[in-house]
């Protein structure tokens, strides 16, 4: 929204809670069936916590379970961001900025470049991280003695915690690639003693506040301003 339509409002901090909600209620929706059929068995010497199927696994309600997952939580996200950032890369790599060829110019252009392959990263790292963890379950649910492999536990734990570590590489990636975030980053721990904001870090977020304050009169001017016929002498 903030690349390809600059001049229309953002969400408001009330809309942008209710989107966080309903996103929650969706994610703990999806999570709830395995909830309601796990169950705990003990195999001396150790406790076990297994999601108990109605008709086991590989029948028809854990491979539908499966497949739902799947597209609702890796395909369907995949997709969106190929969609939605291939239109912000399009958007960012084939417009140009006013002026002449300066030294600013040129940086505003890799500076562009840099965004673009910052998203691209980003989807590479989702598509990575998740896609073994789906084919674990997928397979899992053909073929039930692949849970009885000897070291299958390590296996799974080593693909479930990259799975899950796909929540924590988007701020490496925005930190490594994004000169703003990093200010911003930095900006936001100020109070850890060993975080410095430099003088680089303030004028950049007051770069960014001037021009959000810029953006936002122009739209207002934009939407208060009254064209009036204009009468031409006959």
């Amino acid at each position: 929204m903030a690349i390809i339509y600059p001049l229309k409002l953002r969400l408001s901090s009330t809309s942008t809670k209710i989107v966080i909600g309903i996103i929650w209620a969706v994610a703990f929706s999806l999570a709830f069936p395995q909830c309601y059929y796990s169950v705990t068995q003990y195999y001396p010497p150790r406790t076990i916590c297994m999601v108990n199927w109605p008709d086991d696994y590989g029948g028809k309600h854990h491979l539908t379970y499966q497949i739902a997952m799947i597209i609702l939580i890796y395909l369907l996200p995949l997709l969106v961001m190929l969609v939605t950032y291939s239109l912000i890369g399009q958007t960012l790599w084939g417009s140009e900025i006013p002026g002449e060829a300066s030294d600013h110019y040129q940086n505003q252009i890799q500076a562009k470049r840099k965004v673009v392959k910052m998203m691209i990263v980003v989807v590479m790292t989702f598509a990575l991280c998740w896609l073994p963890y789906h084919i674990y379950f997928i397979l899992g649910s053909f073929n039930n003695e692949i849970y009885m492999q000897t070291y299958i536990q390590q296996v799974y734990l080593a693909i479930f915690w990259l799975a899950m570590s796909s929540t924590m590489y988007n701020p490496i990636i925005y930190c490594c690639l994004n000169q703003r975030f990093r200010s911003g980053f930095r900006h936001a721990f100020s109070w850890v003693p060993f975080v410095k904001v430099s003088e680089e870090d303030k004028m950049e977020l007051q770069h960014t506040r001037t021009f959000r304050m810029t953006r936002s009169c122009r739209t207002d001017n934009t939407k208060n301003t009254v064209v009036r016929p204009q009468l031409h002498p006959t």
